[in-house]
């Protein structure tokens, strides 16, 4: 039971620290990359789908994105919808191909980036602690129920607060390199 409890604390810390770097992805640096347009959405045929469903997202160089839609008539809402997007981008369509440079980010824009980035750090820690508490609340209900000792309700939030720990770390890893990226000119 305690193992179960340790193995799922784990994986749901795991899951919260790829969201962080799923979130850290999206958050711009001047360089181009094709992840930045992942979370876009596009209007195909009355669906919502992303644009890596309906168009080829390529890297032309450090600074410019290429979008190649798949059929000719998406270009229009793939070009409406990276404009609509909160990523300040603007695109320009040469025929079937649109092209998105990435403006360079000023000193002030980088340290509100930084900002950004240090309370997507802090979710990630607070989730994880979320998570320790839960599993910390499981052991004392198996103790409550007498189905565990104190003794292994100890061993069991022990190591919890190891994984814990170490997930923790990790956030702090993604933290510095992400702001050294951003900081980067």
């Amino acid at each position: 039971m305690i193992e179960d409890i340790k193995k799922d604390a784990g994986i749901r810390m795991t899951k919260s620290l790829d969201s962080l770097q799923q979130d850290f992805s999206r958050i711009r640096t001047g360089r181009a990359h094709p992840s930045l347009l992942d979370h876009i959405k596009i209007d195909y045929y009355g669906n919502a789908s992303a644009l890596n469903q309906v168009a080829k997202v390529n890297i032309e160089d450090s600074r410019t994105l290429t979008v190649t839609p798949w059929e000719k008539d998406m270009v229009a809402p793939i070009e409406k919808a990276i404009l609509n997007s909160d990523l300040g981008l603007n695109p320009s369509s040469a025929g079937t191909v649109i092209r998105i440079p990435m403006p360079p980010l000023t000193e002030e824009r980088r340290k509100d980036l930084v900002r950004v980035v240090r309370q997507e750090a802090e979710n990630a820690r607070v989730s994880v602690r979320n998570i320790r508490r839960d599993a910390n609340s499981d052991l004392k209900e198996l103790q409550k129920e007498k189905e565990i000792s104190e003794d292994e309700e100890r061993k069991g939030q022990d190591a919890i607060q190891k994984i814990t720990d170490q997930h923790i770390s990790k956030v702090e890893e993604l933290l510095k390199g992400k702001e050294t990226e951003l900081m980067e000119v």
